[in-house]
């Protein structure tokens, strides 16, 4: 129903297609001046959705879609920034990957920039659920943040909206850059192949001025480094419970 959903077939018989044949419900959620899509497809069967996403790299390229959609609204002032993204291949199972994403006793043990120690948290894994934490840097000063889930698919994807925080769990500012942008929206997405995982890391601002989301994009560098020795921590860790 117009504009709420849009729904259509692939058909896999059809000439010049790839041989696969699904359908995708496209729907549009408001979010105040901002509009969330949600793409799903249905598979005849499950192997077939597991072939199409390792031979045609499915997530990938419906990410890579929806990013073109955004920098073409960003271009008519009406999307949010260009995306972040940054990918890791991990020596474990998906599974294991996701417990370690979505337990606290195993997010406290990896978490957050290198060299900083956990101070405390709580998590609340579920939509519409919150995982709250603070960090203490190496010169002693304290860091708070926040992901506020939207979408959980176990264990394929995680969205959720992560901004600084404080004590409380409320929004704040970047404590080092206060013209950050105040929320994020994270996607993280899980692939296995052959016993190994692909965690894929993508970010947008969201609800942020022309000025912040041009900060969020001079940011990438750094951001590549934060979350490079993050994703470190992560592989040390699950070495030790693989």
């Amino acid at each position: 129903m117009r504009p709420e959903r849009l729904v259509y077939r692939h058909g896999g018989d059809d000439e010049g297609l790839e041989p696969v044949s699904f359908q995708t419900t496209v729907t549009f959620e408001p979010q105040g001046n901002r509009t969330l899509i949600t793409m799903r497809a249905v598979f005849p069967t499950g192997a077939e959705r597991d072939r199409v996403v390792k031979e045609y790299g499915a997530i990938e390229g419906g990410e890579q879609h929806l990013e073109r959609l955004d920098e073409h609204l960003a271009g008519t002032g009406l999307g949010t920034s260009r995306a972040f993204v940054i990918s890791r291949v991990f020596e474990a199972p998906r599974d294991l990957v996701w417990k370690a994403h979505s337990e606290l006793e195993d997010l406290k043990r990896w978490w957050g920039p290198k060299g900083f120690t956990w101070v405390t948290g709580s998590l609340d894994f579920r939509p519409g659920g919150m995982f709250h934490y603070g960090m203490r840097s190496p010169s002693g000063q304290e860091m708070w943040g926040r992901f506020i889930y939207r979408e959980i698919v176990k264990p394929e994807r995680i969205v959720s909206v992560v901004s600084f925080s404080d004590e409380k769990g409320g929004v704040t500012r970047h404590f080092l850059s206060p013209e950050w942008p105040a929320e994020m929206l994270n996607t993280a997405t899980f692939t296995e192949a052959d016993g190994k995982t692909t965690l894929t890391l993508h970010s947008v601002a969201i609800n942020a001025t022309a000025h912040e989301r041009k900060i969020f994009e001079d940011g990438f560098a750094s951001m590549q480094g934060g979350y490079t020795g993050t994703l470190d921590q992560l592989a040390t860790y699950l070495t030790k419970i693989v």
